[in-house]
């Protein structure tokens, strides 16, 4: 009985969410025609109103929320952000591993997100950098560079996303696409400020000796092979990033 009583009351819950989410479009609207002609409200506003709504809900029925880290989030309102990036083979599913990062160990919202698919570890230094095309107009891969994602965080959170990289291999230090997408275009690489020899080249090692030590380091000279667990280390003054497709 204890247990049919506990299904009721869940299906109970189910049911009376749409009429809450609903209530909630009506508060919010019925706020917006209540404001004078003159002044404007903010569409953030309403996500803001619906978000409380929501997560009021979420929280009555027992769902507990990731919330991020206090630390942070004060780390990344005060420090000054530096540019890095990550390359694990094709980086459609690299990007997503790290927006899924910015939001949980930042606490950053969908306007907040800097991670960027792009093009980088090549000795060329043609500007136009584009993906394969019938043309052959700034062929990323003709160019030397490897697909790459990268990133804008704060100094102190750098050891925390250097092991969402780790995590992406398995325990012999393959990538998830070893076998099937290969050649130089995606090859392991991290691209960081100063390179092997900067402020982040210990924290680099230091991560993946935490994550279970699966790869070798090399310092990348450019253009460099597709080797098999082993990441190339750049240096993001020397091989910037190209942005993915903006042109």
């Amino acid at each position: 009985q204890h247990l049919i009583f506990r299904l009721l009351s869940w299906l109970t819950m189910a049911a009376l969410v749409p009429s809450l989410l609903a209530a909630a479009h009506l508060f919010v609207a019925a706020s917006a025609f209540n404001t004078a002609p003159s002044a404007k409200v903010p569409t953030s506003n309403r996500r803001d109103a619906l978000q409380r709504v929501g997560l009021g809900i979420l929280g009555g029925a027992g769902i507990l929320l990731p919330q991020p880290s206090p630390a942070a989030a004060a780390a990344a309102d005060e420090e000054e952000m530096i540019d890095v990036y990550f390359g694990c083979g094709c980086f459609w599913h690299v990007q997503h591993e790290f927006v899924v990062a910015e939001q949980r160990i930042l606490g950053r919202s969908e306007d907040d997100l800097t991670a960027r698919a792009g093009y980088a570890g090549g000795r060329a230094k043609d500007d136009l950098v584009c993906y394969h095309n019938a043309r052959g107009v700034g062929d990323y891969g003709t160019l030397g560079h490897a697909e790459v994602v990268a990133l804008s965080i704060p100094p102190s959170s750098f050891p925390a996303f250097a092991e969402e990289y780790f995590k992406l291999f398995d325990d012999k230090g393959d990538r998830p696409d070893q076998f099937g997408d290969r050649g130089p275009e995606y090859r392991n690489l991290v691209g960081l400020p100063g390179g092997a020899k900067g402020p982040y080249g210990k924290q680099l090692v230091s991560a993946s000796m935490v994550q279970g030590d699966k790869l070798d380091f090399a310092i990348g000279k450019g253009d460099d092979r597709d080797a098999r667990a082993v990441s190339f280390v750049m240096d993001t003054a020397e091989f910037p990033l190209h942005v993915a497709e903006r042109y």
